[in-house]
């Protein structure tokens, strides 16, 4: 399997090479030169197979030249060690729990898939690459978790200053070791600038070996498949049309799931869900693509103003709008219906979602006064104590934190700020 740019000039890549890479020479994001489907009796019996072996059954065409069969199964053992609770709270309506991984978000799935790669390709050739990514939230911490004490690897996250939630911010400031945090002085857009300038930086990359963890890099964004086919898995038995509901920032995971649709799950449909941050939305209503400053909400990992793998679901239809709105729509809601979906969920049901969560909710439901009839799941991105404040004071009650959490409020924030992109050369150049 040949990794090629979406730009489309670069050399087609390895696997290897595209993870270690990052990003295309050209700034093009990877892509597999081919998704094929799986044969149906994959589906038709996969009530009947274990988690890790449909992860390895999706997963194995991507990687298969580069790992071999063992290597792939232990990683895939090794990252897939937490359950992905699919719960019902309103008939036709329920939740993929994401949150039960060691940092209690989605993106810990595809950080320790990444990390476990990165260790398998650098272990024992002497070499050091380090790994520098931006975050609006999540990313932080799962990557800073999945690459704590990976040899050979360096990891350097970037983060906008006052625009993650303290917990988030203890996440990836607080382990110390290979992991060092980059407090920036602006947005998260600011941040994923800074990194894709590096990657262009032929005179910082004469003395340095980078690669990013964000979802641009295929090892992050591919993996994040799996939980869309264990929840197909667990509401198969519905009967139903299934449709995923998806809080959006970059893009990447919902373009998973899209992949896994590629592969043969039968999934007719899915929704982009959104905050203010309405690019997509809105290039779903006329076809223009326009990029814009992102704004601050209490969404934050949603907070994006051009979202780097949108790139990769038009590229998946081949830029055909039409086809595209097939299979897609994406609504965009704003803080206060963000909070009114937190207390109606609650209030009704007794659930309590996190302010993404809630934007899923809202997009499914909105999708559903059309189409009564589906099976809807949204996904529950993060657990609802990373955002702690804006749901306790939506709720008006308590949140136990739980212990892994409970265990960082005490750790020293150690980040060290920067402005600019020369600040985040010097600092690379001198470490």
């Amino acid at each position: 399997m040949k990794f090629y740019s979406l730009n489309k000039q670069a050399p087609q890549v390895s696997f290897k090479e595209a993870v270690i890479n990052g990003i295309a020479p050209d700034q093009g994001l990877y892509f597999p030169e081919a998704i094929t489907p799986l044969p149906d009796s994959f589906f038709n019996a996969i009530d009947d197979l274990h988690p890790h072996q449909i992860a390895f059954e999706a997963i194995h065409q991507f990687v298969h030249e580069d790992i071999p069969e063992d290597v792939l199964k232990t990683i895939i053992a090794q990252v897939l060690d937490f359950d992905f609770p699919v719960v019902e709270i309103e008939e036709n309506v329920a939740t993929l729990e994401l949150f039960h991984g060691p940092t209690m978000a989605f993106k810990d799935v595809g950080a320790r898939f990444m990390a476990q790669c990165l260790g398998y390709f650098f272990e024992g050739e002497g070499k050091e690459v380090t790994v520098l990514v931006a975050t609006s939230g999540d990313t932080g911490g799962a990557v800073a978790n999945g690459f704590l004490g990976v040899n050979g690897v360096k990891v350097v996250i970037l983060y906008p200053s006052g625009k993650v939630s303290d917990i988030q911010e203890k996440q990836l400031t607080t382990l110390g070791e290979n992991i060092t945090a980059l407090e920036v002085d602006g947005t998260f857009d600011d941040c994923q600038r800074m990194v894709k300038t590096a990657f262009l930086d032929q005179d910082l990359l004469k003395h340095m070996r980078l690669t990013s963890a964000n979802s641009i890099n295929v090892s992050r964004w591919l993996p994040q498949l799996f939980y869309f086919l264990f929840a197909y898995q667990k509401a198969k038995s519905k009967g139903k049309e299934i449709v995923f509901s998806v809080p959006s920032g970059n893009f990447g995971n919902i373009c998973a799931g899209m992949v896994a649709q590629r592969l043969g799950m039968p999934v007719q449909h899915f929704i982009a869900a959104t905050n203010v941050n309405d690019i997509v939305p809105q290039f779903m209503k006329n076809g223009n693509y326009h990029p814009k400053p992102s704004v601050a909400t209490i969404s934050n990992a949603m907070d994006v103003g051009d979202p780097s793998n949108f790139i990769r679901i038009r590229h998946l239809y081949k830029d055909n709008f039409d086809q595209l709105s097939e299979n897609l729509v994406s609504h965009s809601f704003n803080d206060e219906q963000t909070r009114a979906a937190i207390l109606k969920i609650y209030n009704s049901t007794g659930y309590v979602a996190d302010p993404h969560g809630a934007v899923g909710y809202l997009g499914l439901k909105k999708y559903q006064e059309e189409h009564p009839e589906t099976y809807g799941i949204f996904l529950e991105t993060a657990h609802p104590v990373k955002f702690l404040d804006v749901v306790e004071d939506t709720i008006e009650q308590h949140i136990d934190i739980p212990e892994k959490i409970a265990a960082l409020l005490d750790l020293e924030k150690r980040a060290l700020p920067i402005s600019n992109y020369e600040e985040l050369k010097t600092y690379l150049l001198a470490n």
